[in-house]
């Protein structure tokens, strides 16, 4: 039987690439969206992935969705916690509701998911890949409630990589830095991109393509002894400092 792995946020960006790359790679796929119209527009030409509307933020969804799965797909080696939001400005304009949204999202889904699905990763020795971010590892500006959440969820891996290993379950982060995506392209000015081309030692931003090698590495058995670990997926961007003076404008 094909291996099975379970994205989240898979309808778009990031999650989506991951999909296709896992579809090469000869795995069946569990895409979970709660956007079902673009989830259905994505899962449904995809030959061996299934689509699956849950907010990864609802335990009640998140349990039904592990029993979905399971009954689906029949196994689960890999889980990708991708699902995330980002909602940036300066802390003075950070309420309670938004900083609970991002939360939500970005933390409490990973925790959910992780632990909703460990007893079908006890059965195949699987992995667990969580998606950091580059602003999880050093602070920056307009960044209180994502960044805060990425950080915790660095730490969480940490934690499940010292708890879950001795049932064979690996857990390891990704960390990308900036990405080309169809948002960042739309909201990053010029001078925002050349400050980040500056800075980032590779002088370019990274692709999906290339986060998604990253992510699908860890799943596989070619990482088989690699656990508790944090890749910054960045092009050298963490190694140069802190600070875009056009960020900050």
């Amino acid at each position: 039987m094909s291996k099975v792995a379970i994205v989240t946020g898979a309808a778009r960006g990031i999650g989506l690439a991951t999909t296709d790359l896992f579809l090469e790679m000869g795995w069946r796929v569990a895409m979970v969206d709660r956007d079902a119209a673009e989830l259905d527009a994505t899962a449904t030409p995809r030959d061996g992935a299934l689509g699956f509307v849950c907010d990864v933020s609802d335990p009640e969804a998140v349990a039904e969705l592990a029993t979905q799965i399971s009954a689906q797909m029949g196994r689960v080696d890999a889980l990708v916690n991708n699902a995330g939001v980002a909602e940036f400005g300066p802390i003075k304009e950070c309420d309670f509701t938004t900083w609970r949204r991002v939360m939500a999202t970005n933390l409490d889904g990973v925790f959910l998911m992780s632990q909703a699905m460990t007893p079908a990763l006890k059965e195949t020795h699987g992995a667990i890949v969580n998606i950091g971010s580059i602003s999880g590892l050093r602070a920056s500006t307009l960044r209180v409630a994502y960044g805060t959440t990425k950080a915790a969820v660095i730490h969480l891996t940490k934690q499940q990589a010292a708890e879950l290993g001795e049932y064979g379950i690996r857990s390891n982060c990704v960390c990308p830095g900036p990405v080309r995506t169809k948002l960042s392209i739309a909201v990053h000015s010029p001078a925002i991109i050349a400050a980040y081309h500056d800075a980032i030692p590779l002088n370019r931003y990274g692709s999906e393509r290339e986060i998604a090698e990253a992510i699908c590495f860890l799943c596989s058995e070619k990482a088989s002894y690699i656990s508790g670990q944090i890749l910054a997926a960045d092009g050298g961007f963490e190694s140069t400092g802190v600070g875009l003076p056009a960020l900050r404008g």
